[in-house]
């Protein structure tokens, strides 16, 4: 029985990743048609695209009365973002980061995770939390596309290529191949309709699919829903960053890579949460100040690591990806 619900975990995993790779490329194509300029398809649609696994499968497990699950995959999402990816990342090339992006970018992500944090010491997350969340995810996105709109006047102006902004990473990576290229892409209306509403669909059903069966296999062996969120769960979701932020390392392209795990983690605290917390409100038993301690933690060890010298070696890759070790490992050992 448990081979079955995990083979079921899987598909829901790729049901749901298909899901919103058609639901990101209809979008844009339909963006595309209507002359929506190509930075603010890049900063919204296809950086919320890239998002879509995390908030149908909160959402989805909220919904189911599983909060610990749906928090669990975001704090999840963050430190495997935070720890892991970056670590992962920078054991196969050390990663460059941007002056602007230590002095903005990661503090940011910082101050949403210490948020996160402060909101949830009573044990829950009410709507007003949520909705604080949502109104700073609102003030996020106006300094970003800001900056990004006047990064792009100055390109057009012909000066030298900017600093990335925050989101930026997730246009140049889908101009570069690893997420759908927006830009110039020709698709009949029909078909892009067709795409977003399959995506929705897909994301839907592979969310259930992928929540029910989870919470399957932590019954069974006796694993709580915050563990199962934070580990299963988690990893599962996170899995488009992983491979973007390899595949943008391999090519170079450190600024693409750090963007891709700090975007995420914004959007993953902010957006995700908060509509979450918005529809259904939540109370939370399993999740512990230790785990968001772990999300706040693997951010300021990111901060540190670069801002020391606007770079993380392959050693500080390593220890990064201890810490993660380390982590999973005390969660593995209270079961």
């Amino acid at each position: 029985m448990i081979v079955l619900n995990i083979l079921y975990i899987i598909a829901g995993i790729a049901i749901v990743l298909v899901g919103a790779d058609k639901l990101t490329e209809g979008a844009a194509a339909v963006a595309t048609k209507f002359k929506v300029p190509q930075i603010v398809i890049g900063l919204t649609i296809v950086a919320i695209g890239t998002s879509m696994p995390e908030l149908c499968v909160s959402l989805v497990s909220a919904l189911k009365g599983t909060p610990d699950l749906a928090v669990g995959n975001v704090v999840g999402s963050n430190v495997f973002n935070s720890f892991l990816i970056v670590g992962i990342t920078a054991l196969v090339a050390p990663m460059t980061i941007l002056h602007s992006t230590v002095r903005k970018d990661i503090p940011f992500a910082l101050v949403a995770s210490v948020l996160l944090l402060l909101l949830c010491l009573d044990g829950s997350l009410s709507r007003i939390d949520s909705i604080i969340l949502l109104l700073l995810f609102a003030v996020f996105m106006r300094i970003t596309l800001a900056g990004a709109k006047a990064k792009k006047e100055n390109e057009n102006e012909g000066a030298a290529r900017g600093e990335q902004s925050l989101l930026e990473p997730s246009r140049v990576a889908s101009e570069e191949g690893n997420m759908p290229n927006e830009a110039g892409r020709e698709m009949a209306m029909w078909k892009a309709a067709l795409f977003i509403l399959a995506g929705l669909v897909m994301l839907v059903f592979g969310s259930n699919l992928f929540v029910d069966n989870a919470t399957e296999v932590a019954i069974i062996i006796g694993v709580s829903e915050a563990v199962t969120g934070l580990t299963i769960v988690a990893m599962g979701t996170s899995m488009p960053e992983l491979a973007t932020s390899v595949v943008a390392a391999k090519k170079g392209n450190s600024g693409i890579a750090i963007g891709n795990v700090l975007g995420s983690n914004v959007f993953n605290i902010l957006l995700i949460l908060g509509t979450t917390g918005v529809i259904c409100p939540m109370q939370l038993n399993g999740i512990t100040n230790v785990d968001f301690s772990a999300m706040v933690i693997s951010m300021f060890m990111l901060w540190l690591f670069s801002f020391t010298k606007y770079k993380i070696e392959r050693w500080e890759g390593a220890v990064l990806t201890l810490a993660f070790i380390g982590y999973v490992s005390w969660l593995i050992y209270n079961v």
